[in-house]
């Protein structure tokens, strides 16, 4: 068989190997939900014991979205020149050991350090979950293939809250994090042994020994091997970021950076805050861990929900709908709920159209980047936009310092979402993420 292994992995049907390795983007999307999520299940109890006023709280609770923010520009660079599986396994390992040094914090600023250092492992690992949820599924499936791995970040937070909720009454804020380090630890083992380098990223980059390696994959996912090596793409840089600046490619990053960028301000605000806000209103710590848990039932409701869509309707105006109704329900949780029933509620709703707009994020980057660029670009836009992020508690808490209210921050925050929906509209996706294929010498 000579023909080109993207398109007959494209064109095939998913075989077992195929969906499970999506399926360990999901759990590695879900470790990032929780590892994430984790600082703010734990803040109320950080506040209490280091005495952590709200504007000093919003800063503890930005430092890993600081980490992602470089790591997703810089190992999201190192996954698309040294490969997708290697990025994974060091990202994992560099997550796990973050986490678990948490529980030896005894300040804040030694707190903030650590987390940062975890979000230089889940920054990397998202630019590279992105492509190989991309690059392993086939055409027909790829929208969802990318919108599950997308819902494993609130399904991640769910399971976590739910066992979080139940840890910080029994034996505080520490050990959330000592249970995502061993999450996280669990799956190392599910990278190494079993995803193969990605075929996409192979015939793109046709490193040493890439006829070999290629067929190696292709064995392991069951599809058949290869004679020859497929065309190789043209490249006008070494570096792959700065490729994603060429002609005919540097609106439409800087176009996607903007929509990530705008959303992720909103996202970040209801994440971060919810726990703090519930405890303010005269909740339990216990009870707040219990909303941020329906606020992720939703989003993982949202994202399926925006993967079927996706199926029968174009992915730009169903992206739009998810921004702008992302505003609207920001906007409505600010205006504050009577009791735990009503603001689990609104979390909820509130929750699925913020992660849907997520979902619609990821899927317009690997739709727009080939396969050579996928990973640099999903993380340029990732940095800059969580990079941006780290200012959303930041804002939040010091408006909240200087005494306006929720309804006003919350009206504030959603811009974001608005924002994003304007830059869709502004977006030119290509028929398919290709490049020029090099021209044989001779």
């Amino acid at each position: 068989m000579s023909a080109d292994p993207r398109q007959a992995i494209a064109d095939g049907p998913m075989t077992t190997m195929q969906i499970f390795v999506v399926a360990v983007t999901i759990a590695l999307n879900a470790l990032d939900g929780f590892d994430v999520l984790s600082i703010s299940f734990a803040s109320p109890g950080i506040a209490t014991e280091w005495s952590v006023d709200r504007g000093a709280l919003g800063i503890v609770l930005s430092m890993e979205l600081l980490g992602m923010s470089l790591g997703s520009i810089l190992i999201g660079n190192i996954a698309d020149r040294l490969g997708r599986r290697q990025t994974l396994l060091w990202c994992l390992i560099l997550m796990t050991f973050g986490m678990s040094i948490v529980t030896t914090s005894t300040s804040v600023y030694q707190l903030c350090a650590w987390r940062v250092l975890t979000g230089l492992g889940i920054g990397g690992m998202l630019a590279a979950t992105n492509a190989v949820a991309s690059e392993f599924a086939n055409a027909k499936n790829r929208n969802l293939a990318i919108s599950l791995m997308v819902v494993g970040y609130p399904l991640g937070a769910v399971a976590g809250g739910t066992i979080a909720a139940h840890l910080l009454v029994r034996h505080g804020w520490r050990s959330v994090f000592a249970l995502g380090a061993g999450m996280s630890g669990m799956l190392i083992p599910a990278i190494l042994f079993g995803v193969p380098e990605s075929v996409a990223w192979l015939c793109e980059r046709q490193p040493a020994g890439a006829l070999a390696r290629i067929n190696r994959s292709l064995r392991r996912i069951g599809h058949r091997p290869i004679a020859a090596l497929p065309a190789r793409s043209t490249r006008a840089s070494p570096v792959p970021i700065m490729d994603l600046f060429a002609a005919g490619l540097w609106r439409r990053t800087l176009t996607l950076t903007a929509i990530y960028s705008f959303h992720v301000i909103t996202f970040y605000f209801i994440l971060k805050w919810v726990p703090k806000i519930v405890v303010d209103m005269g909740f339990a710590a216990a009870s707040a861990a219990g909303v941020l848990v329906w606020a992720n039932v939703g989003g993982a409701t949202g994202g399926v929900v925006l993967g079927l869509l996706c199926e029968r309707f174009s992915l730009r105006p169903v992206a739009i709908v998810f921004f702008i109704t992302s505003t609207v329900m920001v906007t409505v949780f600010g205006h504050g709920q009577a009791t735990l029933l009503q603001l689990s509620t609104i979390c909820a709703l509130t929750g699925f159209f913020t992660n849907g707009g997520v979902v619609a994020a990821y899927a317009l980057l690997a739709r727009a980047f080939p396969a050579d660029l996928r990973a640099s670009g999903t993380g340029f836009a990732i940095g800059i936009g969580r990079g941006g992020a780290v200012l959303a508690p930041i804002i939040a808490g010091y408006l909240f310092r200087i005494g306006y209210g929720l309804q006003f921050v919350a009206f504030l925050m959603s811009v974001g979402s608005l924002a994003a929906a304007a830059c869709v509209l502004l977006l030119k996706l290509p028929a398919t993420a290709t490049r020029t294929p090099a021209v044989p010498e001779g």
